[in-house]
């Protein structure tokens, strides 16, 4: 039976008169919350100016969310310029998402799936001197998700929304040693749409079975990420952990290299790479449930590459990374050229040298 996240086991406690402040709600720790989410905002057709509007985090700069708002994160996120996300979901009270085995679950009206992107001063330092640079938004209304995007003032204190995107210089340490400049970019509402569009409307792309099923650090402690939504009420009709499919972490050099490669492709890459997604028209599939090689670009001809193939005849030919065009688009940032189109201004150095591992032993 599904129980409410609402519902506090006080025990014994003696309330006082506060005559300047007052607390919403009280944890058996005494943490104090901030008000509850705010569904009305979430559902109105017009979004908050806002981000505090919704009452998603009890505390935006420590990134606290409120009662209610579940953390998680994903075995492989998708690559934005070596940034940093916390992740959250919150599911209306009553309501559940249900499982999906192949894909992203089929969440309720209500739900919000949120994403803060945040940079350290240095990246070797992930934890230290963190600077909020947008959270971003996929709300479920009734008539399908909406995306939205906020940007962090300079002091944390609150996120404006941002229709029009903006461009945000951010400077950090690389994981080198070396400064480095990012141009951070913001999405527009289009471009929201064009990563997230699955056929005719927008959909997510990140909680799906295999890439939450590991371990998440909760403040209760670590525990599987699947069987904690079935145990409070946000997901059901999912198996256990065991059960279930689970992606591999591309970045564990102990793992075999092709169960890598395939799924950083398929995080980063097969949203718009599939049949329902926007680049199905080039005949290139990579998600990693595919088995047809050819549609997952092994000695695959592009269908209408033009000058983004490189003078390369192949997607992926093995044993040559250097003759793929796969490795030349990651490599490039020609606005033309390069791949992703959106979400990077960067070359993920470590996952193309990866990927040019495996493309070197494929035979």
């Amino acid at each position: 039976m599904k129980q409410s996240r609402r519902t506090f086991h006080l025990g014994f406690l003696v309330v006082f008169s506060l005559p300047l402040f007052s607390f919403d709600m009280l944890s058996s720790a005494g943490q104090a919350y901030a008000d509850p989410v705010n569904d009305v905002a979430l559902m109105a057709g017009k979004p908050a100016r806002l981000l505090s509007e919704y009452n998603l985090f009890a505390d935006g700069l420590k990134q606290t969310p409120s009662e209610g708002v579940v953390p998680f994160d994903l075995v492989t996120p998708l690559f934005s310029d070596y940034a940093s996300k916390d992740r959250f979901i919150y599911v209306p009270d009553g309501k559940s998402a249900e499982y999906d085995d192949d894909d992203v679950f089929r969440f309720p009206v209500g739900t919000a799936l949120v994403k803060t992107f945040s940079y350290p001063a240095d990246l070797r330092e992930p934890t230290k001197d963190i600077r909020l640079i947008e959270t971003r938004l996929l709300v479920h209304q009734n008539d399908g998700w909406k995306a939205f995007a906020y940007v962090w003032d300079e002091e944390a204190a609150d996120a404006t929304l941002k229709i029009a995107g903006k461009r945000l210089p951010v400077n950090v340490i690389d994981n080198s040693g070396n400064p480095v400049s990012i141009n951070y970019a913001v999405p527009n509402a289009n471009q929201c749409k064009e990563c997230h569009a699955h056929g005719d409307r927008i959909t997510p792309i990140g909680p799906s079975a295999r890439n939450l099923n590991h371990q998440f650090s909760y403040e209760t402690g670590a525990a599987n990420q699947i069987e904690t939504w079935s145990e409070r009420g946000i997901l059901i009709g999912a198996p256990s952990a065991d059960e279930a499919p689970r992606a591999e972490n591309w970045n564990d050099a102990t793992l075999p290299i092709d169960a890598r490669a395939r799924t950083y492709l398929d995080v980063n890459c097969a949203h718009c790479h599939r049949l329902e997604g926007a680049a199905s028209n080039s005949g290139l599939f990579l998600r990693s449930s595919e088995t047809d090689s050819v549609k997952w670009g092994l000695m695959k001809r592009p269908v209408a590459a033009g000058r983004g193939s490189g003078d390369h005849k192949f997607d992926i030919v093995p044993g040559k990374p250097e003759e793929s065009i796969l490795i030349y688009r990651m490599k490039s940032l020609d606005p033309g050229v390069m791949m992703p189109e959106l979400g990077r201004s960067m070359v993920h150095e470590e996952a193309v040298e990866m990927l040019e591992e495996w493309i070197a032993q494929l035979d």
